[in-house]
């Protein structure tokens, strides 16, 4: 099952699967598809795992021990990558809150955000050589962006799971948060990116020409909510 909550702006998105440790299977992936249709508009978007266990921990084996050929393996592929790509081409900022552990195509999701948040209790890694096969939702080219090729491809080509502390150490981690207030961390972290200004800053660090960049921030300097900011400013002073 996947829940989408919408609060004023922030979007979040629960894989609740506690049974399969919140595990990927082909009807998870057509429940995330629907609920990024219905986040569409949110100026910050979460993606998290149910309880504490798991963030993801993959794909839901004893459902795609069903595909058994070159075909419907790639078909499975390219239905998850796609969704992982509009995780990451969200028009605002994308947090993964790493409730719990991030294990193969996990990890995967989680790179898919702008931003990871963990509890300093998880585990995250990219352990598919464990099973003999390799990345195929993006994640290895987005962990080689994140953290280097060399590092990514020790990381992925050894199956190496890091818990928080190191992930946030190489740079695949951006913040780790006690347990005890991890929940209400990840919310307040979210919440401080819903706004306007956020997006665009995130689709300019995505690489435009200067003048569309200048563009961005004249649109938002004659904003209406720029004056009013400003004011409260020059009012204090």
């Amino acid at each position: 099952m996947v829940d989408l909550e919408l609060d004023d702006g922030l979007a979040v998105i629960t894989i609740d699967r506690p049974h399969a440790r919140n595990a990927i299977a082909p009807e998870t992936m057509d429940q995330l598809d629907a609920a990024l249709d219905r986040a569409a508009g949110a100026l910050a978007l979460v993606i998290r795992g149910g309880g504490d266990r798991a963030f993801v921990s993959g794909g839901d084996l004893k459902e795609l021990a069903k595909l058994r050929t070159e075909e419907e393996a790639a078909a499975m592929a390219r239905r998850m990558r796609s969704i992982c790509d509009r995780i990451a081409a969200f028009p605002a900022p994308v947090v993964a809150a790493l409730n719990g552990h991030a294990l193969g195509g996990g990890a995967e999701v989680a790179v898919a955000a702008d931003s990871r948040i963990a509890a300093d209790d998880i585990k995250i890694g990219f352990n598919q050589v464990t099973l003999e096969i390799m990345p195929a939702w993006g994640g290895a080219e987005r962990l080689a962006a994140l953290v280097g090729r060399g590092r990514a491809l020790l990381l992925a080509g050894s199956g190496t799971v890091l818990d928080a502390t190191e992930a946030q150490r190489v740079g695949l981690v951006d913040q780790v948060l006690p347990r005890a207030t991890f929940d209400e961390g990840w919310r307040a972290a979210a919440r401080s990116l819903t706004h306007r200004a956020a997006s665009d800053i995130k689709r300019v660090m995505g690489g435009v020409p200067p003048e569309e960049a200048i563009g961005a921030f004249a649109r938002l300097w004659v904003d209406d909510a720029h004056w009013a900011a400003a004011e409260k400013v020059m009012t204090r002073r």
